[in-house]
């Protein structure tokens, strides 16, 4: 066994060689002597491996961290963590009735708002367009998404011409029949469709036949849209004529009034004509045609 002593201490000498220089070019090693590593395993003289570095090797220099330390901390923490977070969106309240006129303030005085249900449709659309252009005027067109997904160059020309794109289903349906994923289905989708056509979503919804439920609220709010509905209805769906439309509309004219009228759905050619009509009469009376301004988000 004496004549064993000798091979073993240069074993030992060797390995303890192999390992400084493993550890000099892993970088562990400084010339200070700090985070010099104990005795290799299998001497007995300190804990092996599994037991991990020793305080001294674990601190390094006083204000510092070990490079092993800094290096992982670096590819733990790229660059775009130290981005600042965008804030949540805040969602709507979810209502229990429609906004139902412009509020009551300065701002409102002597405004009325137009708004146009069921299209765009290629048919009567564009001359409903081309009159409010004439006018100077803005309003806000509540689309079905089916009539969207295939007309999407007038989506396009609305926001292009300043006015504001609502949502008002898919199919218009009556809403009441329908289950939840099948109302969620038509209004999401509609949201959806508008967004790829001009870049966002609607902001306001329109229940069809103004058959609004608690369902309704609650999914239109969680997509991020106010429910609005109308004071004055021209009733130009039922197609009275020409006439009949610009009187009910110039006799229901009042601060704060919301007109509802129909671009689409039916023939449309009496609402184009009215407006052309009544739209000059109002602004000779002294109303200004406006939008509807968004509520103050409240925190759910």
């Amino acid at each position: 066994m004496k004549n064993d002593e000798p091979t073993v201490g240069r074993r030992v000498l060797l390995r303890t060689a192999v390992f400084l220089g493993v550890a000099a070019a892993a970088g562990l090693v400084t010339t200070g002597g700090e985070g010099l590593p104990g005795p290799p395993p299998g001497t007995g003289e300190g804990p092996g491996p599994e037991a991990g570095p020793g305080p001294r090797a674990a601190a390094g220099a006083p204000g510092t961290l070990p490079r092993a330390a800094a290096d992982t901390s670096y590819r733990l923490s790229p660059m775009t963590a130290e981005a600042p977070a965008r804030p949540p969106a805040v969602k709507p309240a979810v209502r229990t009735r429609p906004i139902e006129g412009l509020p009551a303030d300065p701002s409102t005085a002597g405004a009325m708002a137009l708004t146009f249900d069921d299209g765009p449709d290629p048919r009567y659309t564009p001359g409903i367009l081309d009159c409010l252009a004439r006018h100077g005027v803005r309003a806000v067109f509540f689309v079905c998404g089916e009539m969207a997904a295939e007309n999407r160059d007038l989506l396009r020309r609305m926001v292009a011409e300043g006015h504001v794109i609502g949502n008002h289903t898919w199919t218009h349906p009556l809403i009441p029949k329908l289950s939840r994923p099948a109302l969620l289905s038509e209004i999401g989708r509609t949201s959806e469709v508008v967004r790829q056509a001009v870049g966002e979503a609607p902001l306001w919804f329109r229940a069809p036949y103004g058959a609004w439920n608690r369902a309704a609220f609650e999914i239109g709010a969680e997509l991020g849209m106010e429910p609005l509905a109308w004071t004055v209805d021209s009733l130009d769906w039922t197609e009275p004529g020409t006439t009949a439309i610009v009187s009910r509309v110039l006799k229901g004219a009042a601060p704060g009034v919301i007109v509802l009228s129909h671009d689409a759905g039916g023939d449309r050619s009496q609402s184009v004509r009215a407006v052309n009509a009544y739209l000059p009469q109002l602004l000779a009376r002294g109303y200004r045609m406006t939008l509807p301004t968004l509520p103050a988000p409240q925190p759910r």
